[in-house]
């Protein structure tokens, strides 16, 4: 793997960020005024002009996005106008339970999803096949809100035996996590099956099958590392969903991530706040990608090497 290549990646990274943060800067002063969603009705004008010079709101909106942007460069995320604070010091602490919550899905979605996927293709037309796509297609189209809402009536109220939110015990994170992750399993065991079965009638499998190697060792030498490319692609683009989906899901369950604190500072219209959970989310997304395209050198050497070309 080339220098050229890595620093042509990193550079993408930083493009897409820097778009991101662009897009959302304007989105959000297009929106309409924040002053007037943060002072009452009623504010004489002077209290108005004092909090628009306090929050550099008064300047020209070039003057505006320049600094913005250096502040960016700098480590300077702005001012909330929830607390007058730096954004950073609010996000900084929703950071880990989000990392913590995407994470543990993204585990349930690779650990359960892949393995049924597997199975469903060893077992092409049976009982368990069918079994398998009708769950993959019910998780994949349930929303968020509903099967969590579902998990709390059932685990809460019922049953009694998990707690509705909240991060004060690991097992809160149970039905948060299985929220996020099902939805994600379905697509993986639709696309394990799918390449398992394009790999099974691959002419390699069928001269190992008349080898003699055994059927285990064949699912996990062979079939698994010949699917393993558009299984990784799947997650760096999965990370976005996940993302996305926490929004909801960490509404829903109380759990004090970023995605529940993007719904309050939207709803508040404090702007710092709002920009900087989005060029988190577009940075996480574009690392992710880039972690995608940097791991395919190594699961297969020829589209490593084919990139390399395509990149000198």
């Amino acid at each position: 793997m080339s220098a050229t290549f890595v620093v042509t990646k990193i550079l993408r990274l930083l493009l897409t960020v820097w778009a991101a943060a662009t897009l959302v800067f304007v989105m959000l002063r297009l929106a309409g005024d924040p002053v007037a969603a943060m002072v009452p009705s009623d504010a004489p004008q002077f209290v108005i002009d004092r909090y628009r010079e306090r929050l550099g709101l008064d300047q020209p909106l070039v003057v505006q996005y320049l600094a913005y942007l250096w502040g960016l460069v700098g480590g300077d995320f702005g001012l909330s106008f929830r607390t007058g604070g730096p954004a950073w010091d609010i996000v900084a602490p929703r950071v880990v339970p989000t990392l913590i919550l995407t994470g543990s899905a993204t585990l349930i979605a690779v650990f359960v999803g892949i393995p049924v996927g597997m199975v469903a293709a060893a077992r092409r037309d049976t009982v368990i096949d069918r079994l398998v796509m009708s769950f993959s297609v019910l998780a994949f189209a349930m929303p968020n809100f509903f099967l969590g809402i579902l998990l709390i009536l059932i685990f809460t109220l019922n049953l009694k035996l998990l707690p509705s939110g909240g991060f004060d015990h690991p097992v809160s994170l149970i039905m948060p996590a299985l929220t996020l992750g099902l939805a994600s399993a379905g697509a993986y065991a639709r696309l394990a099956r799918s390449s398992m079965l394009e790999v099974l009638s691959s002419p390699f499998i069928r001269t190992a099958r008349a080898n003699g190697i055994p059927t285990m060792r064949r699912l996990t030498h062979h079939v698994l590392r010949a699917i393993l490319v558009p299984l990784v692609t799947l997650v760096g683009f999965s990370v976005g969903s996940m993302i996305t989906g926490a929004v909801v899901t960490e509404t829903v369950f109380a759990w004090p991530g970023l995605g529940r604190l993007l719904v309050v500072s939207v709803a508040q219209r404090d702007l710092a706040v709002v920009q900087l959970i989005v060029i988190l989310a577009a940075a996480a997304m574009a690392f992710s990608n880039m972690i995608v395209d940097l791991l395919y050198g190594w699961l297969d050497p020829r589209i490593g090497s084919q990139r390399q070309k395509g990149g000198n």
